[in-house]
């Protein structure tokens, strides 16, 4: 952006190749000029209202891939990179980062990607990260959303609903009569460490009976996804095209569990629900028979053109802080995108409160202000006397769409106080901030021997 206008033709010039055509079929397509166009996807002119409407009602995509979600995340999400200390001695300025997106966004992508890879300075790159990396890629360039993975879902939900309202007991019966398996609990001392297993000679599902109901439906969903969708989601492993079997096995097993949710809260059924309780969480689990996670996961998907949701995002850590899952939906937020978090986000303190939702206002450096909520929770599996699990889940979106959340209500969105939080330690340059663990990388320390201010760490201002 610049004075308000919108550059941003390396997204155009994605759409069109995307699209198969060349840049004189789609500007007759836009009522413009071959040349005018060109400049447009030169960032010589702004997009317009007019041809950002035109665009839109004509090629699927969502004008906010425009505007929103550009290389390595942005210009504040490439300078959090740049302040590595491998790049002090280089003093890139922020105008410098502008001119780099605007002039070669794949140049930007292709750092970014390989700076994560390497994890910055002296780092070694996880042998995981190979595999995990490539298939988070896949699931944000979609974003979260598989439209014909959705379609298929809620076409065979309606049918399952049309011969029982109990979802769980239709799944079941679909597998035996369709597919000869059985679902059969059995004890924990049967099977020691395991929560599903499918036995092909016994024609069996098998599920230990620690799986509560929620559980349970989404394992029979996922059997019943795993034998019915498999051409859909073959078609979008082959679509990913990836350069090793683990990832595409990971990417496997993300689509078959969205298939099991969309099955559980089919999406245009869900989406009503959500704005009819003011995506009440808690309710929307009672409603669907869902877990919290589920739910919360569920919420970022919801990118259906032409029928989508509010943009939530979903975060999961532990105690540690280390984070397990992260979806940024539609949201582009970058308190998904971090390495790093701050303790003063409630999505820490949900563990001093277990179960309870915690509601809060976060604002950032760059200005922007996030509604989130917050909630521990614990997989199934767990036994008196053994080790379990507790995570907290995060889900929020931009708080200048938060009015409609029922969870929303008593809080003033727009002039309230908000909790201003950073990106982690080392990306935050907060100077007053007394939870400060370490120094911002990108600032060098100042001592003074005489003084010991808020914050056990003082740094230049730039």
């Amino acid at each position: 952006m610049a004075e308000g206008k919108l550059f941003a033709g390396h997204a155009v010039k994605r759409l069109r190749r995307a699209s198969g055509l060349t840049q004189a079929a789609m500007a007759e397509a836009l009522g413009v000029s071959a040349s005018y166009f060109n400049l447009i996807e030169r960032n010589q002119r702004p997009l317009t209202a007019p041809i950002l409407l035109r665009m839109a009602e004509r090629y699927d995509f969502d004008p906010r891939r425009l505007g929103g979600a550009t290389s390595g995340g942005g210009v504040e999400a490439i300078r959090r990179r740049l302040a590595d200390p491998m790049f002090a001695d280089l003093e890139i300025e922020r105008s410098e980062v502008e001119e780099w997106l605007s002039a070669a966004p794949g140049g930007v992508e292709a750092f970014a990607r390989l700076f994560d890879a390497g994890a910055g300075a002296g780092a070694q790159m996880p042998i995981a990260l190979d595999t995990v990396a490539p298939v988070r890629g896949e699931i944000e360039r979609w974003r979260n959303h598989f439209p014909d993975l959705e379609a298929f879902a809620e076409t065979l939900s309606d049918e399952l609903r049309m011969g029982s309202g109990d979802l769980y007991g239709a799944i079941a019966e679909r597998l035996r009569v369709t597919h000869q398996l059985s679902i059969r609990i059995l004890p924990v001392d049967v099977m020691p460490g395991t929560l599903r297993r499918l036995d092909l000679h016994a024609r069996q599902l098998q599920l230990s009976e620690l799986l509560d109901p929620a559980s349970r439906l989404f394992s029979a969903a996922f059997q019943l996804g795993q034998l019915e969708a498999k051409d859909e989601i073959e078609a979008l492993i082959r679509g990913a095209n990836f350069a090793d079997r683990v990832s595409e096995r990971l990417y496997r097993r993300h689509l078959t569990s969205s298939f099991a949710a969309s099955l559980m809260m089919p999406y245009d059924r869900f989406l009503r629900a959500c704005e009819a309780t003011g995506y009440d969480v808690e309710l929307l689990q009672r409603r669907f028979g869902a877990g919290f996670e589920q739910v919360a996961h569920r919420l970022t998907t919801l990118s259906r053109v032409g029928s989508r949701g509010l943009p939530f995002f979903m975060l999961r850590i532990d105690r540690a802080g280390q984070v397990s899952k992260r979806y940024a939906g539609a949201s582009a937020s970058p308190l998904v995108e971090a390495d790093g978090r701050c303790p003063l986000w409630d999505v820490h303190a949900a563990f001093d409160r277990p179960g309870t939702l915690m509601r809060q206002i976060v604002e950032i450096e760059d200005g922007s202000r996030w509604f989130t909520m917050s909630r521990t929770v614990s997989p199934q599996g767990g036994r008196v006397g053994q080790v379990r699990a507790q995570f907290a889940v995060g889900i929020g979106l931009d708080a200048a769409l938060a009015a409609p959340l029922a969870a929303s209500r008593g809080f003033d969105l727009k002039l309230g106080n908000a909790t201003p939080v950073g990106l982690g330690c080392r990306a935050c340059t907060r100077a007053d901030c007394p939870q400060r663990a370490a120094p911002p990388s990108s600032r060098v320390l100042v001592f003074n021997e005489r003084e010991r201010g808020v914050s056990p760490f003082v740094f230049a201002a730039d």
